[in-house]
């Protein structure tokens, strides 16, 4: 692999991607402390704290996809400058591009959920 500054030309937009859903995560963990505060419902609180796991399960993913563009973009540099083979890299590259798509997966779920569970919310309130 001659091309070691791939994996590294995709961490900054996987860094957005974790600064948005860290963003959400506290938003979301705002409003369950509220719910818990008002005293809402359970079944919504325990609605809401599935969306939260689901949330953290993302962003482990993100970070594991992170850990592995890295660690691929190091191995493949080192490889090239002594001229050995960076099998290894290739290897923590599909690491890194498998973990980002589980994460972008988890991510697609809680927002179709989030959709579902809003309309399920405001439709109890109306």
């Amino acid at each position: 692999m001659g091309e070691w500054y791939v994996p590294i030309t995709v961490l900054p937009g996987i860094c957005l991607l974790i600064l948005s859903t860290s963003n959400i995560m506290i938003d979301l963990s705002r409003e369950v402390n509220l719910l818990i505060v008002k005293k809402e419902k359970v079944l919504l609180i325990e609605r809401k704290l599935k969306q939260l796991k689901l949330i953290n399960r993302a962003m482990v993913f993100l970070y594991i996809a992170v850990a592995g563009f890295v660690v691929s973009g190091l191995l493949a540099g080192v490889a090239e400058n002594l001229n050995v083979n960076a099998q290894f890299s290739i290897y923590m590259l599909l690491i890194g591009m498998f973990f980002a798509l589980f994460a972008l997966s988890s991510l697609i779920l809680y927002s179709y959920r989030a959709v579902k569970l809003r309309q399920d919310q405001y439709h109890d309130k109306c």
